[in-house]
């Protein structure tokens, strides 16, 4: 098979060079694999597209001078790979013909043993499956849940108003635990950007990612376009991917937060009924109203981290504004 990948980077640069060479290390051991791959930087400050020029030459690097998201990270490695109108116009295509699919892959990820081969082989055996995703372990080991359902109210009520027992439930969009445990490739709605192998002819149907997304959202967009044009998603749990995602307690980001419930209104406006979309956006309003008093209580308490505190309320109060502005 002829795959494309694509790695959109941001000052990983570590990561990013650990996710290379298990990339490289499983594409040598996986028989007839004709692996193009693309790194496309976003501007990142650690010396990520520096490392990759020096240490793995064969990748063709975009450092782009802006950070330009995911979306439109990918969709800049997608034109390379000549997608898009755009794409043979693109400077430093090959003249070649366009890979038979494409791996967008996570610069926190490590391939393990026999990853590629039980993608492609997948697709290869399966002509009508437009894209799948591995089974996915964090770094520790633990599992990931690597797929979902499109989300409905009550993933929003869940993930408004959290329930513990139910947070790994159908209810929250989970597909149940013993389908990742078995062999069998499992029918999905959408699976996670961090990685997802998708056949060219979906591609060519449903065309790039929209890029109105930032971050957040954009990977279940665009697979709701690939299955309205009649190409189903999969999960294959015999390919295993390591994803060295932050499990510890981080520091509120109150961009990254901002950036999560933009997206999120931009699909609920893009695929969900008006009567759904008002009810949404009420239930978020009343969540964020209550985060709000909830961190002035704190704040006005004597909260440790008043910093963090005061970008919770920036957030929380930035999130409400956008659910009424036209």
């Amino acid at each position: 098979m002829r795959l494309g990948v694509i790695i959109v980077s941001y000052n990983t640069r570590d990561l990013l060079r650990g996710c290379l060479q298990s990339l490289y290390e499983d594409a040598a051991r996986t028989p007839g694999l004709d692996a193009d791959i693309v790194v496309v930087d976003n501007a990142s400050a650690d010396g990520s597209a520096d490392m990759v020029a020096d240490e793995f030459p064969l990748v063709r690097l975009m450092a782009s001078q802006e950070n330009m998201g995911f979306a439109r990270g990918n969709n800049v490695g997608l034109k390379l790979l000549g997608f898009g109108k755009e794409g043979s116009k693109e400077q430093g295509v090959r003249s070649r013909e366009k890979p038979e699919a494409v791996l967008l892959l996570n610069p926190d990820t490590e391939l393990q043993p026999g990853a590629l081969a039980a993608l492609t082989g997948f697709l290869q055996d399966h002509p009508r499956a437009g894209g799948c995703c591995p089974r996915l372990n964090y770094g520790d080991g633990s599992f990931q849940h690597s797929a979902f359902h499109f989300p409905g109210l009550a993933q929003l009520i869940l993930d408004l108003h959290p329930i513990p027992r139910l947070m790994n439930s159908r209810l929250n969009g989970r597909y149940p635990r013993r389908l990742y445990d078995g062999d069998r490739p499992f029918l999905v709605d959408f699976a996670l950007g961090a990685a997802l192998l998708v056949r060219t002819r979906a591609i060519d149907a449903a065309g790039l990612l929209d890029e109105d997304y930032f971050m957040y959202a954009e990977e279940m967009d665009w697979q709701m376009r690939i299955r309205r044009e009649g190409w189903p998603v999969y999960c294959v749990p015999t390919a295993r991917i390591t994803h060295y995602e932050g499990q510890s307690a981080r520091q509120f980001r109150r961009a990254m937060t901002v950036a999560l419930w933009r997206s999120r209104l931009r699909y609920y406006d893009k695929y969900h009924p008006a009567w759904k979309q008002r009810l949404e956006k009420k239930l978020i309003a009343r969540a964020m109203k209550q985060r709000i008093g909830q961190a002035q209580a704190a704040l006005a308490a004597g909260g440790v981290n008043t910093g963090e505190l005061r970008d919770q309320i920036a957030a929380y109060e930035e999130i409400f504004d956008l659910l009424f502005r036209k």
